[in-house]
């Protein structure tokens, strides 16, 4: 993996800062917490004038197929504007629904989404938040030609804005390897489904999401009946890696502005940017955030190129987790009394870095997955795919005449 950008993907991330700087200013975030859909449609259209929502996608539904690195740019900058566009769900729900949905279902959705026209989102978490097959006990019921879903998710992303949602419901008992999940595209209008706002800490839209007997067409499964798990932990190792890009995004641009801050606030007749406690915590905001950058892209990149990629997945979610996090407390701290007042800009980008550490698994939860790869299997282990050992043979015994 080449750790530096090239001109094209230099041009990529330059292009979607500029756009950002201009259309996204924190005014707009803070109208949008507050505004029922979250997001501004007309931003959403000029994001799919850019080729955002496509990026990714196939070109033969109008995408650009680029790997999903580039992605992962933009999602970089849409976090440094914490801009309120439902660009990640989106693009996780599209991205699945390419590389699994049948002709049919790609032709239906993903021209749409190119077009800026439809907005996706998905649902998998439900009581137990934790990102393991064991955890979905929504049921979907074979009726002739239809499904019916009855259960709950949670933490539903964009739910009130989105067009179609695909929900992992449990369709058979967990048998051996075979996890007896099944995954839908569910039009978010059903007669049956009701929706209940959450209130997070980044003041974003989340919902909890209530399917009561909710008719779905046998058609809108994707995948085969009952064997779904492995598209569907796909699709939550892609919205991982992806929302580390958009967590490095925030917490870069946090750490930007208490540099500034550094270099401009004065005390004791210097900048306090001056003193050596200041210039360490400085300094460790950005290594912390490069170092995040090189694990995010390592994984997107093992994506890209077909490689095994659940460790360096979770490597890149644990590190960011702690250390965006801590940039942004840095970034708080660096500001003094004034860093913890709400009316100040900075805690538009504290809120969401913190919030969004706890989605998609903890800390440690991606500890105990990486651990699981490397102590849990046998043979001697590469990230991400464990070897097994070659027996040895023994010596024949030696006897001394």
């Amino acid at each position: 993996m080449d750790v530096l950008l090239t001109d094209e993907q230099e041009m990529v991330r330059t292009s979607a800062r500029s756009f950002l700087d201009g259309e996204c200013p924190p005014q707009l975030v803070r109208a949008m917490e507050a505004d029922p859909l979250g997001y501004p449609p007309d931003l959403w259209r000029k994001a799919a004038e850019l080729g955002w929502q496509g990026i990714s996608l196939p070109e033969a539904y109008g995408g650009s197929e680029m790997p999903l690195v580039y992605l992962g740019l933009i999602l970089q900058e849409v976090g440094r504007a914490v801009a309120p566009l439902p660009l990640h769900s989106t693009c996780v729900a599209a991205l699945t629904i390419a590389e699994a949905g049948t002709r049919a279902q790609c032709e239906a959705i993903l021209p749409a989404v190119v077009a800026g026209e439809q907005v996706l989102t998905w649902a998998f978490a439900e009581e137990d938040p934790r990102a393991r097959p064991e955890a979905v006990t929504m049921t979907a019921t074979a009726e002739g030609g239809d499904y019916v879903l009855s259960g709950r998710k949670m933490f539903v992303d964009n739910f009130v804005a989105a067009d179609k949602c695909l929900v992992v419901c449990r369709t058979a008992p967990a048998r051996g390897s075979n996890a007896g999940l099944s995954l839908f595209i569910v039009d978010t209008k059903s007669d049956g489904i009701s929706q209940t706002p959450l209130v997070t800490t980044a003041k974003d839209k989340q919902s909890e999401v209530l399917f009561n007997q909710v008719r779905v067409p046998a058609a809108n499964m994707i995948g085969r009946a009952d064997e779904a798990w492995p598209i569907v932990e796909r699709m939550l190792d892609r919205a991982t890696a992806l929302l580390c890009a958009q967590m490095l995004g925030a917490a870069r641009k946090d750490a930007e502005l208490a540099i500034d801050y550094a270099k401009m606030r004065e005390a004791f007749g210097q900048p306090i940017g001056a003193f050596q406690s200041i210039q360490h915590m400085c300094a460790d905001m950005v290594i912390w955030i490069d170092g995040g950058e090189l694990l995010t892209c390592e994984a997107l990149w093992r994506m890209d190129e077909g490689l095994p990629h659940s460790v360096e997945v979770s490597q890149a979610k644990a590190f960011c987790n702690e250390k965006c996090l801590a940039s942004a407390r840095n970034a708080q701290i660096i500001h003094g009394g004034i860093g913890f007042m709400m009316d100040l800009d900075l805690h538009l980008w504290y809120r969401r870095v913190a919030a969004w550490g706890m989605r998609l698994g903890t800390t440690y939860e991606h500890r105990a997955r990486i651990a699981e790869a490397l102590i849990d299997r046998p043979g001697h282990v590469v990230l991400g795919q464990p070897v097994p050992v070659e027996p040895v043979a023994a010596e024949p015994e030696r006897r001394v005449a």
